[in-house]
C-alpha cells in the first residue's frame, strides 16, 4: 500500500527529465548529477519524496522554525551587546582624546568630568571581568580576595557621578556627530566645506549611504566569491585539458621518436656498412699490395737466378769457344777433320749467340 502511495506521489511530481530536474533543484547542496539519478531510479524516488518534507538546506519545517527563532534571539542579544560595546568604545575614545589634549594644555575644570568618567569605566570593566553572578548566594572571591562590592567602593562620589551623567549625553552626542562628520567627509570629500545646516541635512542621509556601501561591499564580496569559484572550476578544466594535451603530445613524441629511431638505425646501418666496405677495400688493397710485393720479389729473385745461370753458361760457352778456337788453330792442318771441327765451332757460335740474346732479354 505504501509503495502504491509513493508511486502515486512521485508520479504527481513529474516523470523523466522533469523529475530529475525537480530533485536537483530541491537539493542544490548535494553533489549529485542527473546521470546519477538516471542510474539509480529508486534513490531518485527517495529524494523526490524527501523533498516534500525538507527545505533546500535539508532542514525540516520544525527545525527551520526553531533555527529562525534562535537566530532572532541571537540577533537581538548581539544587537544589544553591540550597542553597549559601541557606547563603551566611544567613551574610551573620548577619554583618550582628552588625555592627548591635556599633554599640550593646562588643567581645566573639565578634567574632573573626564577623570570621573574614566574611573567609572575602569570600575565597571573590573566588575565585568570578575564575572560575578548577582543572583548567586555563594561568596565569590576574585584575585587577592576582591569582590564586586569592594571594587564598587572605588567609584567616585555620588554627586560627581550624577554631574557626569548629566553632561555625558551632550558629550557623547557631540563626539558621535564629530565621528559622523569624519565618516561623511571620507565618503564625500566635497561636503567638508558645506555649511552647518546643509551638513546636518546630509548627516541624516549618512545611514542610507552607509547601508548602500555595505550592500555594495557584500555584493562585491559575493561576486568575488563566485568569480573565485568560477576561476577554480576553469582552472580545473584548464588543467584537465592541459593534461590531455600533454598525453597526446607525449604519444606523438613517442611515435615520432620511434619513426626517427627507425630512420636513424637505418642510417647507422648504412654508415657501418659503408665503413666496413671501406675497411674491406683497404684490407684488400693491402693484401694485393703484399701479394704484388711478394710476386715482384719472387720474379726478381727468379730473374736473378736465371741471369746468374745464363752468365755461368755464357762463361762456360766462352771457355768452350776458346778451347775450340785453340783446337781449330792447332788442327787447321788436318783437312777434313778441320771441317768437322769448324761445324762444331759454328754450332757453338750459334749457341753462344742464342744464350747471349736470352741473357740480354732477361736483363732488360
Amino acid at each position: 500500500m505504501s509503495q502504491r502511495a509513493d508511486s502515486v506521489f512521485v508520479s504527481s511530481l513529474g516523470k523523466g527529465d522533469s523529475l530529475h530536474q525537480q530533485v536537483l533543484a530541491a537539493f542544490p547542496l548535494c553533489q549529485i548529477s542527473e546521470e546519477d539519478l538516471i542510474q539509480n531510479p529508486q534513490f531518485c524516488k527517495l529524494l523526490a519524496t524527501l523533498s516534500q518534507h525538507v527545505d533546500r538546506t535539508g532542514l525540516t519545517q520544525h527545525l527551520r522554525r526553531d533555527r529562525e527563532k534562535a537566530e532572532r534571539e541571537l540577533h537581538t542579544q548581539r544587537l544589544g551587546w553591540l550597542r553597549l560595546e559601541s557606547v563603551h568604545r566611544v567613551l574610551r575614545e573620548i577619554i583618550q582624546e582628552n588625555r592627548f589634549s591635556k599633554a599640550s594644555s593646562t588643567l581645566t575644570a573639565e578634567d574632573k568630568f573626564y577623570s570621573t568618567l574614566e574611573q567609572c569605566l575602569m570600575v565597571a570593566q573590573c566588575v565585568k571581568q570578575m564575572d560575578v553572578s548577582s543572583d548567586s548566594s555563594e561568596d565569590h572571591s576574585g584575585v587577592l580576595g576582591l569582590t564586586a562590592e569592594r571594587v564598587k567602593r572605588q567609584m567616585p562620589p555620588e554627586q560627581e557621578v550624577l554631574e557626569m551623567k548629566q553632561r555625558l549625553p551632550s558629550e557623547l552626542l557631540q563626539h558621535l556627530k564629530k565621528k559622523a562628520v569624519s565618516i561623511l567627509t571620507y565618503y564625500q570629500p566635497e561636503w567638508e566645506n558645506e555649511s552647518e545646516g546643509l551638513r546636518s541635512v546630509k548627516l541624516s542621509k549618512l545611514p542610507e549611504l552607509l547601508d548602500t556601501e555595505q550592500k555594495r561591499a557584500k555584493s562585491l564580496t559575493e561576486k568575488n566569491r563566485e568569480n573565485g569559484t568560477l576561476l577554480q572550476r576553469q582552472t580545473h578544466t584548464y588543467l584537465s585539458e592541459l593534461l590531455k594535451c600533454m598525453n597526446i603530445l607525449q604519444c606523438l613524441i613517442l611515435d615520432l621518436r620511434l619513426k626517427a629511431q627507425k630512420d636513424l638505425d637505418r642510417k647507422k646501418i648504412e654508415y657501418f656498412e659503408a665503413k666496413c666496405e671501406i675497411g674491406l677495400q683497404k684490407i684488400r688493397a693491402e693484401m694485393l699490395e703484399v701479394q704484388l710485393d711478394t710476386y715482384t720479389r719472387d720474379k726478381i729473385a727468379a730473374h736473378k737466378k736465371i741471369t746468374e745461370k745464363l752468365k755461368v753458361e755464357l762463361k762456360s760457352s766462352e771457355v768452350d769457344k776458346q778451347a775450340v778456337e785453340s783446337k781449330l788453330a792447332s788442327f787447321e792442318i788436318y783437312g777434313k777433320d778441320f771441317e768437322a771441327l769448324a761445324e762444331e765451332y759454328s754450332r757453338l757460335q750459334q749457341e753462344i749467340g742464342t744464350k747471349s740474346w736470352a741473357l740480354k732479354e732477361f736483363s732488360t
